[in-house]
């Protein structure tokens, strides 16, 4: 079983402190949604967690051992990263750009074996993207692109799948189908990690929330509560409905 474990992550830059004193504990099978606002410090703690980031102070273990022991072809052949805002420069096709999420599982030399080609149709399917396989990835949509990067990240079927907004610029449609493909690559097994803004679909589909406010963890949940919203965002809202169909409705801001 997966258990991916920050204890005490402190992360500061230009003497200010970005993460503070993080500690927590991620198993496999569990979709985590990271939530706070703007420049709390999730993608920052996405990146520690992921192994991309050296804490000031504190570490990640995996398992047993060290994140940071693991190669860099060790760690990729576990865990999945999709940053935030990713880019591309090269025209290649969105298949090939797909296929780069197997790359630490090719052989190092030849072209892209033909039996990854059905793992490579099937993320293409689970991403609404079979259709511009063939398309230059450079010329896709910004919600086409996001998508295509989430297809290359979940191609390899890996052990830890971290992701930071994943949705954003996605319409609704794709965004309920991403947040659905997350839950059950959950309920598979993978550790999902997911930093989200749309707090409707977080309630819905995460299996576990934590909220972060100025570098520091403020809630640790199974799910978003009224309570965490008010304390995060310093915004009312009411909660509705049970399982897919809650709902969140933001109300008013807060004057404290």
């Amino acid at each position: 079983m997966t258990l991916l474990t920050a204890e005490n992550i402190t992360v500061t830059r230009g003497g200010k402190p970005i993460l503070r004193d993080v500690s927590l504990q991620a198993h496999a099978g569990e979709f985590i949604a990271v939530v706070g606002p703007n420049g709390a410090g999730k993608s920052t703690l996405l990146k520690v967690m992921a192994g991309l980031l050296k804490p000031d102070a504190g570490r990640v273990m995996l398992d047993a051992g060290p994140l940071s022991a693991l190669s860099t072809r060790q760690l990729a052949a576990r865990r999945a990263y999709l940053p935030q805002n990713p880019q591309l420069e090269w025209p290649i096709s969105v298949e090939r750009l797909v296929a780069l999420g197997l790359t630490p599982k090719l052989p190092a030399t030849g072209g892209l074996p033909e039996s990854y080609a059905p793992t490579i149709t099937r993320a293409l399917e689970q991403c609404d993207l079979v259709e511009k396989r063939d398309q230059a990835a450079t010329s896709l949509s910004g919600g086409e692109f996001a998508r295509a990067m989430l297809a290359r990240a979940i191609v390899s079927s890996p052990q830890i799948l971290i992701v930071d907004e994943p949705i954003t610029g996605l319409d609704p449609r794709h965004a309920m189908q991403s947040m659905t493909l997350l839950q059950s690559f959950a309920r598979s097994g993978t550790l999902v990690i997911a930093s989200l803004h749309d707090l409707t679909l977080v309630v819905r589909h995460a299996s576990r929330v934590i909220v972060v406010v100025d570098g520091g963890v403020i809630g640790d949940a199974d799910s978003l509560t009224e309570e965490l919203v008010h304390r995060s965002f310093r915004v009312t809202c009411h909660l509705t409905g049970q399982g897919d169909s809650r709902a969140l409705t933001l109300l008013s801001p807060s004057e404290k």
